[in-house]
């Protein structure tokens, strides 16, 4: 017979002094522990985490283990199943009801690699377990089909509650959505503003998503009607900005986050993406030439108070898989790839973190005269 005082309550008891790290609270009141099972000196419980791509898992089932052999007993047999239930502030959205999390992706500039950095963190969490989305806002330059390798691909439709709605391509597990499934590849989209904002509505409102825990919504550089249109049809969860270390691209990066934080906007920045950091030769992977300056965008994350998320080094594979249609994350370059690995993990971090201390964006309402 054993000594110890084994029972789900003492289990809970034992677990509320397991700290869930980002969020500085106990896993017990954060409802993360689920289906306690009892044996003889034997427990099995689940920890829900806020999201698949948490890159502390293992630290926490480690705190579990030793908070039950600490406080129950040491030669208790413990076994933690990890699962996920990605979080959000999106209740009875009007607007893309099934998609928990819309993640803005924006830079102040061109050539900055944003689309690249998008692909790459989408694919990326797809890979954790998520489930998820791109819109290509960038109507007048899409990118998002090359680089997916889906540039012949062309959306089908259904109906659905009477309405007729555009079924998203999916390519390596992650729905998409472009201008550039809809257009002929070498034509032009010569529109106006109002044309192209209302195209992006359409992806919003007419297009079968489904259930998605994270929507990324690729911009185009700089701040235009494109993103406005965004903030008024849907509350973003937040935005991550995405530079180089160059002086020239910070310089408009501050103005694309400013623009994020503008009171009648109030969209929270998640973070910054340094991409092109450094620049490492195949044949010399431990060498980093900082080719376009350095620390950039570490200084600009200081300046604002935001969280560098991730530096990506300037890789020829890179470039190699995104010509490809397939991006690096899955063709396996090992440098670039765990780069955006790590990024992806820190942004869906912060998306938990943002869930679970801030109240939901609130849609920009345009004050009319």
């Amino acid at each position: 017979m054993s000594d110890y005082k084994l029972s789900k309550e003492s289990v809970l008891e034992a677990l509320g002094h397991v700290e869930e790290p980002d969020l500085k609270r106990d896993i017990v009141s954060l409802n993360m522990v689920k289906d306690i099972e009892l044996g003889i000196d034997q427990v099995m419980f689940t920890v829900v985490l806020t999201t698949p791509a948490c890159p502390l898992k293992e630290v926490i089932r480690k705190r579990c283990e030793d908070a039950i052999h600490t406080h129950i007993g040491p030669t208790i047999e413990v076994k933690v199943n990890m699962t996920a239930d990605v979080t959000s502030t999106r209740m009875a959205a009007p607007v893309l009801p099934g998609v928990k999390n819309i993640i803005a992706v924006a830079s102040g500039k061109g050539g900055v690699g944003k689309s690249t950095v998008t692909a790459n963190l989408a694919v990326a969490l797809h890979r954790s377990g998520a489930k998820v989305g791109i819109i290509d806002a960038d109507i007048y330059g899409p990118s998002v089909p090359v680089m997916f390798g889906a540039e012949d691909l062309q959306p089908g439709v259904s109906q659905i509650d009477g309405k007729n709605m555009l079924q998203p391509i999916q390519q390596y597990g992650v729905k998409l959505m472009s201008i550039g499934f809809l257009t002929p590849p070498d034509s032009a989209v010569v529109w106006r503003g109002p044309m192209a904002s209302q195209a992006l509505r359409q992806f919003f409102a007419d297009t079968n998503w489904g259930e998605l825990d994270y929507l990324l919504i690729d911009l185009p550089p700089g701040t235009s009607d494109i993103h406005l249109t965004l903030v008024q049809t849907v509350p973003v969860t937040g935005a991550v900005i995405v530079t180089t270390p160059q002086k020239v691209a910070l310089a408009d990066a501050i103005k694309g986050l400013a623009m994020f934080r503008q009171p009648q906007i109030n969209v929270p920045v998640l973070g910054v993406v340094e991409n092109m950091a450094w620049f490492t030769p195949a044949e010399l992977p431990t060498h980093r030439y900082p080719i376009f300056g350095q620390g950039g965008g570490q200084q600009l994350a200081d300046k604002f108070s935001v969280p560098m998320l991730g530096q990506i080094p300037l890789v020829q594979g890179i470039r190699e898989a995104g010509d490809e249609g397939q991006p690096v994350v899955i063709s396996g370059e090992p440098i670039a790839a765990e780069a955006f690995r790590s990024a992806a993990e820190a942004l869906a971090q912060q998306v938990a973190i943002r869930n679970a201390s801030l109240d939901q964006t609130q849609r920009v309402e345009i004050q009319r005269a």
